[in-house]
Order: C-alpha cells, then structure tokens, then sequence
C-alpha cells in the first residue's frame, strides 16, 4: 500500500476465539457468529447441479429429463453449468463472452427455464466472471482488461487468464452483463467460480505495474454486493477452484460455498470436518456424486454417499438419468429425510467424537436444547488395531434419556461380522433407550464397518 498524506487504510478483520470445549467448541462460536450476521430468509434449498451429468453437452431433451427426474425425487434448485454461453464447447474458449449461446440455446434459456419453474424449482446459473479465455470476443476487443503485466501475459491455467475487475469498465461489463440475466430468466442462484489463482496479480498502471491483488478483492465484494443491491432475493455460491477463496470476507457476501470438486465421500468426510470449523454445515454444498467418482476414480456404495452429504448443504451431481429405479426411489428417499430435518442439521451444534483410530468417525449435530440429534458413524479405511469397542457420544444431555434410532432412508451400512444386539431394537418401531449419561461417559459399542461405509443414528430426548 502506498499512501499519499491524508488517506488511511482499513485492513481486514481479524476475529479471535477461545473456548473451554475443544475444536468443537471453537467452531461453535464461529457458526453461531455466521448464523446472526447473515441469516438465511429460507431454509438451504437440495439442489442439483449439471456439471458430472453432462459437461458442455447441453441438450434440451437431455437435459429436460434430468429436470423432471430431479423433481420425482424432491429437488429444490437446478443449477445449468458451464457451457451455455458463447463459443462455449470446451474450456478453451468463450470465457467473458457471457451471452447465451444461440447455436445451443436458440431460443434463449427461456424453454428450460420454464420447464424447471413448472416443476416447481428454482433455477441457477454458472459464472466464472472474473476469467477470460483468449479466445473470447471480451478478450480480442478488450485486451487491456487482463490482470497481467504490461510486458504480456505469462502462462494460462486451465486455458484462462484474469480480468482486471477493478478497471470501471471491466467492472461495468460484468455487472451489466449478469444483470441483464438476472432480470431476464428471474434467476434465483449464481454460482460464482474462480478457476485459477491470481498468478501475475499485477494491474497496468500509466505510472508503471502495481500490485493488484487488494484492489481486486475489494472489486470482487463491491461487485458482489452490487448484485445484491440490485437483486435483493439473489443468492450466490462461491466455488472457487472447487473449494478454494472460502473466508470471512467471501462469507460475509454469499449464501453457500462449495466446498470441493471432489465428491468422493471418502476424501469428503475429512474435507467436510475441517471445513466446518471454520463455515456452518448449511453453507458447505455437498453433492451426491455418480458411484465412481470422477476425481479420484473410487467406486463407493450410494448408501455412504447419502450418509455424506446429509450433514452438510445436500445436492446432486450424477446424471440420474441413468439411475435405476430403485436408486431413483433411494435418492427421493434421502431427500425426503435431509429436508424434513434441516432445522436440526443446518441449526443444531457440531459435534466429534475424540476417537484413537484415525480411520473411524463419530460426528454428529446436536439440537441447541439437547432434545435431538443426528450422529453418522463413518469407517474411512481398514483399520490395524481391534475395532470393537464402546464410543461415547458428545454433546448430549446427560440429565435426559434417549430414544436411539437406526433410520432406513439412506441405505444399510455394510458391517463386518455381527453387529451388536442393540442394533436391532434400534431398528425397530420403538427403538432403543438408553439414558444420556450412559451415552456421554460410557458410549455404546458400535458395529464394525466395512471400509467406505457409514450409518446414521437418530437419537431423541424422552422424559
């Protein structure tokens, strides 16, 4: 920062946190700081995005069929993807061009729009608007937007480089552009991408290059709140690089994050657990992938991936249009149950379980009055100790008892050899009671998972 005699600088926020209750106690202070300042006006909706199911392969039959198979199962918000603007058929061309492309969608949007609306959803769009490919007419026509020396660009990642959203007219384009979509198709949701750092972050100055990284941020909120402003009902995602540009400043802006490109409920459970220390589970987005996922290439049972995904911001990404029935009715199942219970999942407290095995987790959302709660006990890998023993739950009332269920709605866990006798009654119409200070001190012995599996138990307060 240079200042010239009598301007100042503000820096950002720094927020400090102590607690006498460990990470999750920490965590907690920072939720509930997140949940007062920027409170939802209606619950977090379960949305599918089109990414994994169809790329750049925008096909209005294709895509109509994964509308109404979204609504079968209880889908609340259907989010179009890269690919719909001009030029757009790959990632090497048309970013910045942000126009719906007439060769794909020649009749605008406005057919697939209306067919999500008639389904009864809301309806998203994709942007990564602070990226331009060279090969885009904002980028031939208006070069001296990039974010990059005066010398010349150096290289490109993932084919783009970056506007300089701090030049008025860069700025202007941008926000006139996503206006004019806004207001046209009534969007309810942006997601907001950013797919590449700020490499060569310097702006072209007529007194020489200058650092530009600050002055881009504070054009990047300016824009956000800017949208806002003009569209007051509009929510907006950031998905950074699939997970990146989550902090305090980005929260303070946006109605959901997502969290990783990787839906891999193995890998997820870990970046899910991290990332909740700092963002509260109702802003993590966290999809239901396709059985073999596309970042890692693990296969993995739906049952744990539906596990996965209910204790965060729940959605889809799998083409279901190549389900099976039964998945189909599984899925509407799984929605079904995550929406019946988000006042407890996107308002309770986050629990963990302190356990000796790195490989297995107890976590869980406990109701602020200790009258419910919703625990997933989860086995990452093989572990190479012995894995039968008894795990305390945290975060309950030791002073009530509970009612212990083992809900069918998002599959059978797979166990390894006998599970224990409680088990059973859990699964049966009355369940299992057990008082809250057996379960807080002593725990229950929990069955052997196979690896990459999970189960959920429902737990109730009784007098």
């Amino acid at each position: 920062m240079r200042l010239a005699p009598g301007e100042s600088y503000d820096a950002p926020a720094v927020l400090f946190a102590w607690s006498d209750a460990g990470l999750d106690g920490l965590a907690d202070r920072f939720h509930r700081r997140m949940r007062t300042r920027r409170g939802r006006r209606s619950p977090q909706p379960l949305v599918l995005n089109t990414w994994e199911a169809v790329y750049f392969d925008h096909d209005m039959d294709r895509l109509g069929e994964l509308v109404d198979r979204a609504a079968r199962i209880g889908v609340e918000r259907i989010v179009l993807d890269d690919g719909w603007f001009v030029g757009r058929r790959s990632d090497r061309a048309g970013l910045g061009d942000w126009q719906v492309d007439p060769t794909v969608w020649p009749e605008g949007l406005e057919p697939f729009v209306t067919r999500v609306r008639e389904a009864g959803m809301q309806f998203g769009l994709w942007f990564e608007p602070e990226m331009v490919n060279l090969d885009s007419h904002v980028a031939r026509e208006r070069p001296e937007w990039l974010l990059a020396p005066s010398d010349g660009v150096g290289a490109s990642f993932r084919n783009q480089y970056v506007l300089d959203i701090a030049n008025p007219d860069a700025y202007a384009y941008l926000v006139d552009a996503i206006s004019q979509l806004v207001e046209r198709y009534d969007i309810d949701y942006i997601k907001w991408d950013h797919n590449r750092e700020l490499h060569e972050a310097v702006a072209r100055d007529a007194g020489g290059d200058r650092p530009g990284v600050r002055r881009q941020t504070l054009a990047l909120y300016a824009m956000l709140d800017e949208l806002h402003r003009r569209h007051p009902a509009l929510e907006i995602e950031s998905c950074a690089s699939g997970g990146g540009r989550i902090d305090l400043g980005v929260l303070d802006r946006t109605e959901r994050v997502w969290t990783s490109d990787c839906n891999d409920p193995v890998e997820r459970q870990g970046i899910q657990r991290w990332s909740e220390l700092l963002v509260p589970p109702e802003l993590l987005g966290s999809h239901v992938g396709a059985p073999r996922a596309h970042t890692t290439h693990r296969t993995t049972d739906l049952s744990f991936r539906l596990v996965t995904t209910a204790f965060a911001a729940p959605g889809i990404e799998w083409d279901i249009t190549e389900c099976s029935e039964e998945e189909l009715d599984r899925l509407a199942a799984w929605a079904e149950y995550v929406t019946s219970r988000r006042d407890l999942l996107h308002g309770g407290v986050r629990v963990h379980a302190d356990l000796p095995d790195a490989q297995t987790l107890l976590h869980g959302t406990v109701a602020q009055d200790g009258s419910a709660a919703l625990f997933a006990w989860v086995r990452l890998e093989t572990s190479g100790g012995p894995q039968a023993a008894r795990v305390p739950f945290p975060g309950l009332d030791r002073d009530r008892a509970y009612v212990v269920r083992v809900p069918d709605a998002l599959g059978a866990a797979a166990i390894h050899g006998d599970e224990p006798a409680w088990i059973a009654q859990a699964r049966g119409p009355e369940g299992f009671r057990v008082p809250g200070a057996v379960l807080a001190a002593a725990g229950l012995t929990l069955p052997v998972l196979q690896p990459a599996s999970g189960m959920v138990l429902e737990l109730s307060a009784v007098d």
